[in-house]
């Protein structure tokens, strides 16, 4: 899978899993997802992803294309803290 293909799948995924996410009982939001870094290494590519929503999540999807498998994380972000030094 070329790194185009790969992105897209991800964004794919990314939707997928936040639209089964959300309230039932509420209407279905439009919502971007966007790309935050990516990386490709030989046959193996990595992505962190987002969306627009308030929900808090981020994602990442890791091609192992010996493999051939693509593996979904997602996270939820509980606190972000400065620690100073």
């Amino acid at each position: 899978m070329d790194n185009e293909k790969f992105i897209e799948k991800c964004k794919e995924l990314v939707r997928e899993y936040a639209k089964e996410h959300l309230d039932k009982s509420d209407e279905i939001p439009e919502f971007n997802v966007y790309v935050v870094w990516s990386c490709k290494t030989l046959q193996n590519s990595k992505a962190l992803l987002s969306t627009d929503l308030k929900d808090g999540m981020y994602y990442e999807c890791t091609m192992n294309g010996d493999k051939k498998e693509l593996y979904f994380d997602a996270y939820k972000k509980f606190e972000n803290r400065c620690i100073k030094f």
